[in-house]
């Protein structure tokens, strides 16, 4: 999953603790999720979905950390963004703010008959 501009900046900042940038932790956490198929550019800061488009927070113990994967996974519950699923990205807020990371993969489509969990696993390693 290819980082973006903002999420590259981000985590330099974070590395010199220059700012400090707001963590990606279980009060800042949000994964988004939307129905644009439009392609992953790394200057994009939101998801590209025109009005279907939805973030939600951390379901608790999340996110987590196993060695070098990271772990967030939010709940979208029955009256959550029922459209078909085809983008999702990882932010630290609400609104706005930084997005880490945005995938364009078609999820399906979820109804209101259905919750969803979106999981979302960042494996940290070092390229040879």
């Amino acid at each position: 999953m290819p980082l973006t501009n903002a999420g590259r900046n981000h985590i330099a900042a974070a590395i010199i603790d220059d700012g400090p940038p707001t963590a990606f932790d279980a009060s800042n956490a949000y994964l988004g999720v939307g129905d644009s198929a439009t392609a992953f550019a790394a200057s994009q800061t939101d998801l590209q979905a025109a009005s279907n488009k939805l973030r939600k927070g951390m379901e608790a113990t999340y996110p987590s950390r196993a060695t070098n994967v990271l772990s967030f996974r939010s709940l979208f519950g029955t009256g959550d963004a029922n459209w078909h699923w085809q983008e999702w990205a990882l932010f630290n807020a609400a609104a706005a703010a930084t997005m880490l990371s945005r995938k364009v993969e078609d999820l399906g489509t979820k109804t209101s008959a259905q919750s969803w969990l979106l999981t979302v696993d960042i494996t940290v390693s070092i390229g040879s």
